[in-house]
């Protein structure tokens, strides 16, 4: 325990952290875009969308052994306790440097540095905020300004991306990610050695194409739907556990 107070408490410690929630947030993001792109591949035989069954899948991972939602909820928590430490982290380094600094100085002169740094902090405060009111949307069903039917997770995006305003704000948040996840893929090879001058151009390509295939592919769903090349939800009444008899 001491070792991990020790690492916790030194710089270095903080930004292997970081890197290491990092690259499990952005694993998440990655696999939640590709199912996110079930979306658009449309309905099984059974006229059922995929996205749906790709959902009732993830609401049945473990299955007969783990209880129903439980693989899910793991995930979740164990994501909900890397989001916590890699903001609460990047907070205090970001403290950090305006405490090594005490006195501001006369005027700001950036040297090596880019908007995306200096902003990550308030990027990933805006990217917090959609996460919390994303999930009391469409997990929770708190936020209910569209219809919110249980276990139809096309008819929901649907119906929510149907309004300009969601999908516009959703597009944004969307740009939102692509400026956090440019800079923090290419900290995140800076933090583990891999920057050289020889390859960083390479390495700024690998993060500004991460950054634009997840823009693009979030986007791409929203998009479709507010401008109806996408069909509208056919079985809107009957979630895909009650076609499958309740398993």
């Amino acid at each position: 325990m001491s070792r991990l107070t020790t690492l916790y408490r030194s710089t270095l410690g903080k930004k292997a952290i970081v890197a290491v929630t990092g690259i499990m947030l952005f694993g998440f993001v990655v696999m939640h875009m590709i199912g996110n792109l079930k979306t658009l591949t449309g309905n099984d035989a059974e006229g059922i969308p995929h996205i749906d069954t790709y959902a009732h899948f993830l609401r049945t991972m473990g299955a007969p052994i783990l209880p129903e939602t439980f693989a899910l909820w793991g995930a979740r928590i164990i994501l909900l306790i890397a989001l916590v430490l890699h903001l609460v982290i990047v907070a205090q380094l970001t403290l950090q440097n305006y405490a090594a600094r005490p006195i501001p100085y006369t005027r700001k002169v950036y040297v090596q540095t880019t908007i995306t740094a200096r902003s990550m902090l308030v990027s990933g405060i805006l990217l917090l905020v959609f996460i919390v009111l994303h999930i009391l949307q469409f997990t929770t069903g708190t936020i209910d300004i569209t219809p919110i039917v249980p276990k139809t997770v096309y008819a929901n995006l649907y119906y929510a991306f149907s309004e300009w305003y969601i999908a516009f704000f959703y597009v944004l948040a969307m740009g939102v990610l692509g400026l956090h996840v440019y800079h923090g893929v290419w900290s995140l090879f800076q933090t583990l050695g891999l920057d050289n001058p020889d390859r960083n151009r390479g390495l700024l390509r690998m993060a500004a194409a991460s950054a634009i295939i997840l823009v693009l592919g979030f986007c791409s769903v929203p998009v479709l739907i507010q401008f109806r090349f996408l069909p509208a939800p056919t079985q809107v009444s009957t979630p895909i556990d009650e076609l499958a008899g309740g398993h």
